[in-house]
């Protein structure tokens, strides 16, 4: 864009933003859509709740980066639930991505990280463009909006929308003073707290870039995943989205054993033990009072991807942290059980894992890894390992992905289809072809640059073959056409068949292309099934 254009964009604005900024600010309900969020005469300048914001061309997308969706979670605001935004004089310049939300990762990081981005095709539309909102995973202890570039996939025709939440103790942590402070507030899942006012100001907002807010898709990968799904049973979260796409679904997830969720009581606890190791042994407000002293790095510290990865492994919760909670509001039960019931919202979902996906779980020996099994160990050891000559290291990754990440994904599929919503479920085995020969098969999370149509994103623009933008390419094509039309076939690519659990067949996105298919892994994931099963 132009400074003389800029210059004239930001002039004509700020006669309006400064009226704005008069008007008093109130908490406002999301399920009414603001008049005053609305497209100004510049494409590049958008009236919004706050302000206004300046967002940027280049390459056929506009994107408008590091726009606060609520206010800063400091101070007094530590640990509640976010509070409106707060307004600003004149144009807001959108054209970088805000802090990271606080991590032990060395990435520009702040406490005062509610914020999202939001691209668009720059080519006018006849009609608002649907809406996909990307949740990004990480553990729920590190990751950011910055790290997932969607210009290549708003280029096909779609909207997106992507955000920072609150992560690790200040994201999910449930210290019984704050029940006396807000007892009306849902306590301890702040980050889920914050992606459903992401998703609130969506509604209340992107029409003014040029979205529908009818047409609102949500996705994410590994705790993303289970962000999804947590929304997805959420009461909270109904009649904010449409259709979801979870990809490698972590916590929650559909198997509460896997990695289980925290009840109140328990969720307390971690955080009275966490908050006496670092000095603070009361309960009481003067308690909360000392934790919103403590410097945001003191409240990071150990709980790095790692180590909480780790601490997951070993059946414990990393140390202060709770993980997902079932809070009586947000999360009123485990997923497992509200999919059991059918209590989930009834919308079309795209749901799959990778070929050599995240392995959860830890085993010293093969005996203590095929004992999981109980009754059926000889059969795991059969299927697992059938001439006995595995290593230990290769079959805790084949058992443990299957465990955390590929039967749940399969799970959830069966779940959503018995209760009648069309599902489409996916196995990813595509490699980028610098990686082969260093990569067994596609390792969690390396599906994400293909599903952005991004491949230079996992293997430097150098690097990236012929072959990996045709994979992007395909792959993207089928997540944006369900963004838009709720399916992901079309455009002569080979037909996605829908999920029937009573017929077994799936897509396979492999090095050679999309192939529908009989699932390789059936008799393993079976066999969890029945191990499931007989637990519960």
């Amino acid at each position: 864009m132009s400074a003389t254009r800029r210059r004239a964009s930001l002039a004509w604005a700020l006669m309006v933003a400064a009226v704005l900024a008069q008007l008093p600010f109130v908490m406002r309900d999301h399920s009414a859509r603001p008049a005053f969020a609305q497209p100004t005469a510049d494409p590049l300048i958008v009236m919004i709740e706050g302000g206004s914001v300046g967002g940027v061309e280049a390459g056929g997308v506009i994107s408008w980066k590091g726009v606060p969706y609520a206010a800063p979670p400091v101070g007094d605001l530590r640990w509640r639930a976010p509070r409106p935004v707060e307004a600003w004089a004149g144009v807001r310049e959108a054209n970088r991505f805000g802090a990271a939300c606080m991590q032990t990762d060395n990435v520009p990081k702040s406490e005062n990280c509610l914020t999202l981005n939001v691209w668009r095709p720059a080519e006018p539309a006849t009609r608002p463009f649907p809406v996909m909102v990307w949740i990004h995973g990480g553990a729920m202890v590190h990751g950011g909006s910055p790290l997932y570039p969607f210009d290549a996939m708003a280029a096909k025709g779609v909207m997106v929308v992507s955000m920072n939440y609150r992560l690790g103790r200040l994201g999910f942590f449930a210290h019984p003073a704050l029940a006396a402070e807000s007892p009306d507030d849902v306590r301890g899942n702040y980050g889920f707290m914050d992606q459903l006012a992401a998703l609130k100001w969506v509604q209340s907002n992107i029409a003014a870039f040029g979205g529908d807010p009818d047409q609102v898709t949500i996705f994410g990968e590994s705790a993303g995943g289970g962000a999804v799904l947590a929304h997805l049973v959420s009461p909270m979260s109904r009649g904010l989205f449409q259709r979801t796409i979870l990809q490698s679904p972590g916590t929650p997830g559909s198997r509460s054993k896997v990695i289980p969720a925290s009840d109140l009581a328990t969720a307390e606890k971690i955080a009275i033990e966490w908050s006496k190791s670092v000095g603070v042994t009361g309960e009481d407000e003067a308690a909360l009072k000392q934790l919103r002293a403590l410097p945001a790095d003191k409240l990071v510290e150990g709980v790095s991807s790692a180590a909480t990865v780790k601490a997951l492994s070993a059946g414990e919760s990393p140390p202060g942290m709770a993980m997902s909670i079932i809070d009586g509001r947000f999360l009123p039960e485990p997923p497992e059980a509200a999919l059991a019931a059918g209590r989930q919202s009834v919308v079309p979902v795209i749901v799959g894992a990778n070929d050599r996906d995240l392995a959860v779980g830890s085993a010293s020996t093969k005996y203590e890894l095929f004992g999981l099994f109980g009754p059926d160990a000889d059969r795991a050891r059969r299927l697992y390992d059938p001439l006995g000559n595995q290593t230990l290291d290769e079959l805790r990754q084949q058992v443990f992905a299957d465990r955390a990440m590929v039967e749940p994904a399969r799970h959830l599929a069966d779940e959503m289809a018995r209760t009648g919503q069309t599902v489409w479920l996916y196995r990813f085995a595509y490699v980028a072809e610098a990686q082969r020969g260093q990569n067994m098969g596609t390792l969690h999370g390396y599906e994400i640059p293909f599903a952005l149509n991004a491949p230079a994103a996992l293997v430097g623009q150098a690097k990236v073959t012929a072959t990996d933008r045709a994979a992007a390419d395909l792959v993207s094509a089928y997540w944006v056409s369900f963004g838009l039309a709720t399916d992901p076939n079309g455009g002569g690519r080979p037909t996605w068949p829908m999920h029937d659990r009573m017929v077994d067949r799936l897509m396979h996105f492999t090095n050679s292309g999309a192939i529908v298919g009989t699932d390789p892994l059936k008799p393993r994931l079976d066999l969890w099934e029945r191990l499931w099963s007989r637990e519960r």
